[in-house]
């Protein structure tokens, strides 16, 4: 703030803090046959009809090397996971307790479209792991398709106090 605004009142425009643009993702995978087996493939697996998160990565996320850091890419992983875990669960609160296996295949550039696709591996009493699975649509180019990432991340439902609690079975 500069000095000739010191003790004004008034509004003042903040920057905006948004990193990255999502987008709607309404519209089905084509590459949905390429990410999973056939042994995916079933009613109950809406999360790789439609990709838990899809965004395009900004400047500011990248390193020296103009590519997009990792560890924004698992952040986003987390986030696409702990969607699905919550999708599939309807249980209001997990944790992250690991990530296991983060696997990067080829680099994200500024511009990409990013799309996280997630899948529930496991549910146990109190945990539930996450298959995400990380494609990117490269710019300029006739809409290719790139597996650049896949991770599995394990979560463990708690209540407000932070305590584990049971995973609530389907009908419960």
């Amino acid at each position: 703030m500069r000095n000739s605004q010191v003790g004004k009142v008034g509004k003042r425009s903040a920057p905006p803090l948004q990193r990255s643009v999502i987008y709607p993702t309404l519209q089905a995978s084509h590459a949905l046959p390429r990410l999973i087996g056939a042994s995916y493939m079933n009613n109950e697996m809406n999360s790789f009809r439609d990709p838990a998160i899809r965004i395009t990565l900004l400047p500011r996320d990248t390193n020296s090397a103009g590519t997009v850091f990792g560890g924004v890419i698992l952040s986003y992983i987390d986030m696409a996971g702990a969607i699905e875990a919550h999708r599939h669960t309807s249980m209001p609160r997990f944790v992250t307790v690991a990530m296991r296996e983060v696997i990067f295949h080829k680099p994200v550039f500024v511009g990409d479209l990013v799309s996280f696709y997630a899948e529930t591996v496991a549910v146990g009493n109190t945990s539930i792991t996450i298959r995400v699975i990380v494609e990117t649509e490269r710019v300029g180019s006739s809409k290719e398709q790139v597996r650049v990432t896949e991770a599995e991340v394990v979560y463990v439902a708690v209540d407000a106090s932070r305590k584990k609690i049971p995973i609530k079975k389907s009908g419960e």
